[in-house]
Formats: structure tokens, C-alpha cells, sequence
């Protein structure tokens, strides 16, 4: 599988967020040294897999390395950045914002997802602040948990990758985290340094970033996955092959991917759980999932909050066996 790392972001000054006074600097030092960290993306779904990245920071499990790609990396994020309330409000509380999105900014031509507003502005207009979601850069690059983002090239159909390597400031961090998380038709393009990039979910990890970790030298995985286990995807009818093909005729390989990404996707998930058959691979999945990856209903957002966070405490003995045998 070949990558490619672009040059980082040009940006000037660099000057980091100040960690929110409020929080605590709990421990950052790596105590689960052998295994990977897997986020799926999945858009508002990834509102019950936060309730993970709670648990994981509260119970104070540091992996080495993380790798998400769209809102999963959302979720790699707020987990290195030790942030149990922004991993909530990212995917709760943020629809209360009226620049959130919604289908008035799609029809305006600002996406579904108000994504330059959402990964940047919003982040940068509550530095420093006690804000849910303000983000603690500061803490994030502390940690020294490395983390892997994709994207996609929209052009080359390459998958571009960036690891804490390429991280200087929060703008670089917000940058990428949006790059990857670019769905096609609902967020408009990112472009950085001339290239131009869309989801990473169409990219060589069809959504689930295990060859990736695995290239790292990885044998055991937790795969934090936003859809239930049995969860399979289907393919397109001929309606949305040709609403794919119509909106992206100057960039076919972006309809091509989302065409044939299903039977990547599935085949990917059957090694996941011949993984977990044999004991490399821990896998949490929801129990139900009833959202849509563009849910932006608040209580069904908290409600699916609320279970994954319970879903992940009830799981927590059976992952501290599977991961240390005791």
C-alpha cells in the first residue's frame, strides 16, 4: 500500500491554544504499549462512539498510536487531547449551534456540515476558554501518542496520510481532522497547498484504518466500529451510481470510490472479525444503531451519547482481559 505525507501547512504565527483552566492533566503515559487504536468514521454516528473516548480517558487507557479518518478522527482527536467533554460536544451538543449546518446551508452552498466554520473558526474563536468545545492543542501535542489521519486526493485517488509528525498548531490539527472528514456531496471540498481532499473512508482503508496499523507493525487492534456488528453495506442502486457520476463528472475517481466501496468495506470487516476469532482484535460495536451519519437531532444524538458511554462501561472488564488477561 503506498501513501503519501504532503508538506505541512504554511501558517503563521504558530502559537499554540492554551490548555482550558478547568481540566486536569491527567496521566499521558502510554500504558497499553502493544496495542492500536482504530476509530470508524460514520458522521453523527460517531455521537455513541465518543462515549469510548470518554471512557477511555477516564479510566486513563493510553495507547501508542490512534488512527481514525473522517469523524473518526474526530474521535482520535479528543482522545489524545484527553478531552471527555469536547468528545461529547462534538457530536451533541454542536447541532445547537445555529452555524452548524442543516439543509439551509446546503442549499446556500456552505454544505450540509458548515465545515470551514465547524474545524476552524469555531475553535479558534473560543481559545482559551472554558468552552465544550474549545480545544486543547497544547495537551494534544503533549501527548505522546502518535496518530494517523487519511484522506483522500480527489485528483490522483491518493491516500494521503498525516501523523502528529505534521502537527504544529491547532490550525494544522483542525485542518487535517477536516480533510479527512469531508463527505462528498454534503461538505464542500478542502483544499490545502493545491490538493484538494475528500473523506478518507474512499481512500485505501475503505473507512477502517487496520492495513494501516498493521503496516506500522501492529498485531493486536481495538476497533472502536459506529455501525453493529452485523452491519454489512449494500451497493448502490442505478439512481445513486448516476447522482455520483453527474456530481463529480470532473472528478470521476471520487464516484468511482463511493461506487465501489461497498465490497472493499465488507471485505474488510469479515478480516476484522477473523482477527477478533483468533484474538488480535477487540471489537466494540454498538449494540443499535438507529442514526443516519447526518442525524442532527439533539436528544437522538445524547440519547445515542448516553449508551455508548454505558455500552462502553459494561465492556470494560472484557476489554482489560482481553487486553492485559486479567
Amino acid at each position: 500500500m503506498d501513501y503519501v505525507v504532503i508538506e505541512r501547512i504554511p501558517e503563521a504565527p504558530r502559537v499554540p491554544l492554551p490548555p482550558r483552566k478547568h481540566k486536569p492533566q491527567d496521566s499521558l503515559a502510554i500504558n497499553v504499549p502493544d496495542v492500536a487504536l482504530i476509530f470508524e468514521g460514520g458522521g453523527m454516528r460517531c455521537s455513541y462512539t465518543a462515549g469510548v473516548v470518554s471512557m477511555l480517558v477516564e479510566q486513563g487507557l493510553n495507547f501508542p498510536k490512534v488512527y481514525g479518518v473522517s469523524a473518526g478522527a474526530s474521535n482520535s482527536v479528543n482522545y489524545l487531547s484527553h478531552d471527555v467533554e469536547r468528545a461529547r460536544a462534538s457530536f451533541v451538543d454542536l447541532v445547537k449551534d445555529p452555524r452548524f449546518g442543516g439543509w439551509g446551508s446546503f442549499i446556500r452552498g456552505t454544505g450540509y456540515f458548515n465545515a470551514p466554520y465547524l474545524y476552524e473558526e469555531l475553535v479558534e474563536s473560543l481559545a482559551g476558554s472554558d468552552d465544550p468545545m474549545a480545544f486543547d492543542a497544547a495537551t494534544f501535542l503533549r501527548n505522546p501518542a502518535d496518530i494517523h489521519i487519511e484522506a483522500f486526493d480527489w485528483d490522483t485517488g491518493e491516500s494521503v496520510v498525516w501523523t502528529k509528525e505534521d502537527m504544529d498548531d491547532w490550525r494544522s490539527i483542525c485542518r487535517y481532522v477536516r480533510a479527512s472528514s469531508t463527505m462528498p456531496i454534503f461538505m464542500e471540498p478542502t483544499t490545502i497547498n493545491g490538493h484538494t481532499y475528500m473523506d478518507g473512508g474512499m481512500g485505501d482503508s475503505w473507512g477502517i484504518l487496520l492495513h494501516a496499523a498493521q503496516a506500522d507493525g501492529f498485531k493486536r487492534f481495538f476497533v472502536v466500529r459506529s455501525q453493529e456488528r452485523s452491519y454489512r453495506k449494500k451497493p448502490f442502486d442505478r439512481a445513486t451510481e448516476r447522482l455520483f457520476r453527474l456530481a463529480f463528472h470532473k472528478h470521476p475517481l471520487v464516484a468511482e470510490r463511493s461506487i465501489e466501496r461497498w465490497h472493499h468495506y465488507n471485505d474488510l470487516l469479515d478480516e476484522i472479525d477473523e482477527l477478533a476469532a483468533a484474538g488480535q482484535a477487540y471489537v466494540f460495536a454498538p449494540e443499535t444503531m438507529n442514526l443516519s451519519n447526518k442525524e442532527a437531532h439533539l436528544s437522538k444524538l445524547q440519547e445515542a451519547y448516553d449508551r455508548g458511554y454505558a455500552q462502553a462501561y459494561r465492556e470494560l472488564d472484557s476489554l482489560r482481559q482481553w487486553l492485559w488477561g486479567s
